[in-house]
């Protein structure tokens, strides 16, 4: 709707659809396979008994003090196709006091509001294949990890993989106009091996620098290991790696935001980058946090969100990066004639 041709005018060049899949096996744009009882009104519906876990209400002791806070896990498997279409989508929250289901579905953090939302059209992946043709945009989906046990009632991840790529040949949609993402190398090689023009494009999304670190922190040897695997990922075929923003980047002795070691081996290895994610850190007067740990000491405002864009574009030669407010972007590209 006007969002999205909003997003139109500020020239989004690509936009993305989380792909995941339904009970029936058919692919639809979430976040998360199992995201649905907090971001859809799941809990409130008839459909609340086919979770994986229903909806519990949190236990309060006699004072009124929360013992055990509310909880629920529904999944796109966990429902058909038709049934996840009944859904309507909402703000990404849940209230953990909550004592009944209505209560649940609140909980809208305190730095967000509600006052502009309403209830959202639920999409498959094909009907966001339809969308961003209208719009005129490049398509760049994530095939997500699935939360459940693969094969998944026969359904391979190889399949899943397939389903996905397929969807786009149906649709006429060239190879040259998508960046199919995963954060599993095997996906981004099936994809290199056996669906040559999409693979030439696939991203091979990089967690594995702070994957083994229980708060997601940058783990040293990992991103020493990334490092070194360069240029066997370019012998594989990988041509773009996407990397979080604080991997790209480094201080020097100025306090200075420069190209990080992670970066120059990736150039050295002719690895195009794509960094995530832009415009989804709190106010930058305390460092920014998790996306600019590696330089949250040379971080003390907001306008450095703008030196952090400028070091990825100019230095780091960044292809493309993720953005949760593209304006930013759009004005930097303005500016700089591109």
């Amino acid at each position: 709707g006007d969002r999205f041709r909003g997003l139109k005018l500020m020239r989004i060049g690509i936009i993305e659809c989380d792909v995941t899949f339904t009970k029936d096996k058919e692919l639809v744009c979430r976040h998360s396979q199992c995201d649905l009882h907090t971001t859809t009104n799941i809990v409130a519906t008839p459909l609340a008994n086919k979770c994986s876990k229903p909806f519990t209400p949190a236990q309060l002791d006699a004072s009124g003090k929360v013992v055990k806070p509310a909880s629920a896990e529904c999944c796109t498997s966990d429902i058909t196709l038709s049934e996840f279409k009944t859904l309507k989508g909402k703000m990404d929250a849940s209230n953990p006091n909550a004592t009944t289901a209505a209560d649940y579905l609140k909980g809208t953090a305190n730095f967000r509001t509600d006052l502009y939302t309403a209830p959202g059209t639920l999409m498959t992946h094909q009907e966001s294949i339809a969308l961003f043709q209208k719009l005129g945009t490049k398509m760049t989906p994530e095939l997500k990890s699935a939360s459940v046990k693969m094969p998944f009632d026969g359904f391979t991840q190889q399949q899943y993989a397939q389903k996905m790529i397929d969807e786009y040949k149906a649709a006429g949609v060239p190879a040259c106009d998508v960046f199919p993402q995963s954060f599993e190398l095997d996906d981004v090689l099936y994809w290199i091996k056996h669906e040559s023009e999409f693979g030439q494009q696939a991203v091979y999304l990089d967690d594995k620098v702070y994957k083994n670190d229980p708060d997601e922190n940058l783990v040293p040897a990992d991103y020493q290991k990334q490092i070194a695997a360069m240029p066997s990922l370019k012998a594989q075929g990988v041509n773009y790696l996407a990397p979080p923003l604080f991997t790209l980047v480094e201080l020097d002795a100025n306090n200075d935001i420069v190209p990080s070691a992670y970066a120059k081996a990736a150039q050295a290895a002719g690895i195009n980058l794509i960094a995530w994610t832009l415009e989804r850190s709190y106010p930058m007067t305390t460092g920014g946090g998790w996306y600019y740990q590696t330089v949250n000491k040379g971080i003390n405002n907001d306008g450095d969100t703008m030196k952090m864009l400028d070091v990825l574009a100019q230095d780091v030669g960044i292809k493309g990066i993720f953005s949760d407010w593209p304006a930013t972007v759009t004005y930097y590209a303005n500016c700089k004639g591109l």
